[in-house]
């Protein structure tokens, strides 16, 4: 069965890459640029899975992470949060806010592929 990912990044080879990899794989891939996009769409028809950046303009993966956590209907989606290498705080941040999964940049595409598949199987926090 088709799996439905929303991927939010706001760097555009890095998006167009991320949803190639998650199509090919089988997945809807959905793009939002900005944490407002983002929010609007999981707000629309939220996915299956949410690949989130950390550094989004308009609003940082945080706030979403914050927000999909405090709603009922996006409290157990399986988020994947794409960080900068070394930064251990922001892993600590959003592991305490319930985020599910973390790749570092730059990241392995089987690494992404399978931490998704992964995701989506177990699922999220719920």
């Amino acid at each position: 069965m088709t799996k439905r990912i929303l991927i939010a990044e706001d760097e555009r080879n890095i998006a167009e890459s991320l949803r190639f990899l998650l199509t090919r794989a089988g997945h809807e891939v959905s793009l939002a640029a900005d944490g407002d996009e983002a929010l609007a769409m999981l707000r629309r028809a939220p996915p299956d899975a949410l690949v989130l950046d950390l550094m989004l303009p308009k609003r940082s993966g945080f706030d979403i992470l914050k927000t999909l956590r405090a709603a009922d209907e996006t409290r157990a989606l399986p988020i994947l949060m794409l960080t900068a290498k070394g930064q251990a705080n922001d892993r600590r941040t959003a592991e305490d806010l319930g985020v599910d999964a973390f790749v570092t940049k730059p990241f392995a595409n089987d690494e992404v592929v399978e931490t998704v598949a992964r995701l989506l199987d177990g699922g999220g926090h719920g």
